[in-house]
């Protein structure tokens, strides 16, 4: 009987068939969850994107919400180099952290900077789980032998990771730094809610003019900052 070292060399060898079958099997379980994942990450980026306050943060989605669908696609390419059908698997994971995306929305205040800060931090905990996914499925298909696959895998997880350092970049250029300047945060009280618009301040420090009348959102009559350094540049 092979000793656990041996087994562990035969393993990273590619010559212990038992687990080499049981890996390829937990690497096809992971990519049907991540399959999912993806699919359900695309639709709550719109959501984000429609949610947000600025233009920066919404383009952000937005454009992050194509590249999503494009990683669909490269996993589609992905089972396809392997022989195994397309099919969807599931993930706890993501649907929490949708859930948790959905409840900063209920949170914050339509049309305030805080929305876009709370909105940032739940796109990265999405793309620190894909980030996680991503990264063990690369190495499980090196192991196994599908350059391909690792190939395609590879170029998705270094986009999640580019996602991540974008979504970090835009909240420090502006969103946080001036969120903390909004006088009343968004859990106010409701007798506070007359005097809410007259103390929100723009991304360029400019505070909102309180005579907008009160049919109309904060998110209507201010676009964002096009001089902020996340404006017109290309998707997270």
């Amino acid at each position: 009987m092979a000793t656990f070292g041996e087994r562990i060399a035969n393993f990273f060898g590619g010559t212990d068939t038992e687990t080499q079958e049981g890996l390829r099997g937990l690497f096809i379980t992971e990519l049907k969850d991540i399959y999912y994942a993806e699919k359900q990450a695309v639709d709550a980026l719109g959501e984000q994107a429609d949610a947000s306050t600025t233009d920066e943060v919404r383009n952000a989605f937005l454009q992050h919400q194509e590249e999503t669908r494009n990683h669909v696609a490269r996993l589609e390419q992905v089972f396809s180099s392997i022989g195994v059908d397309v099919e969807e698997g599931s993930c706890d994971a993501i649907d929490g952290l949708v859930d948790d995306a959905q409840r900063v929305v209920s949170n914050t205040d339509s049309g305030s900077l805080t929305r876009d800060a709370g909105l940032i931090m739940a796109g990265q905990k999405i793309e620190h789980h894909e980030i996680a996914s991503y990264g063990s499925v690369v190495t499980f298909a090196q192991v196994l032998g599908y350059n391909q696959a690792a190939r395609l895998l590879e170029q998705t997880l270094n986009e999640e990771k580019n996602a991540d350092k974008k979504l970090t970049t835009l909240a420090e250029s502006f969103i946080n730094s001036r969120a903390s300047s909004e006088e009343n945060n968004s859990h106010r009280n409701d007798d506070n809610a007359d005097n809410f618009e007259d103390n929100l301040v723009k991304p360029d420090g400019v505070r909102y003019d309180s005579s907008v009348t009160p049919g109309n959102t904060l998110g209507s009559t201010y676009s964002g900052n096009a001089s902020t350094p996340f404006a017109g540049t290309s998707g997270i």
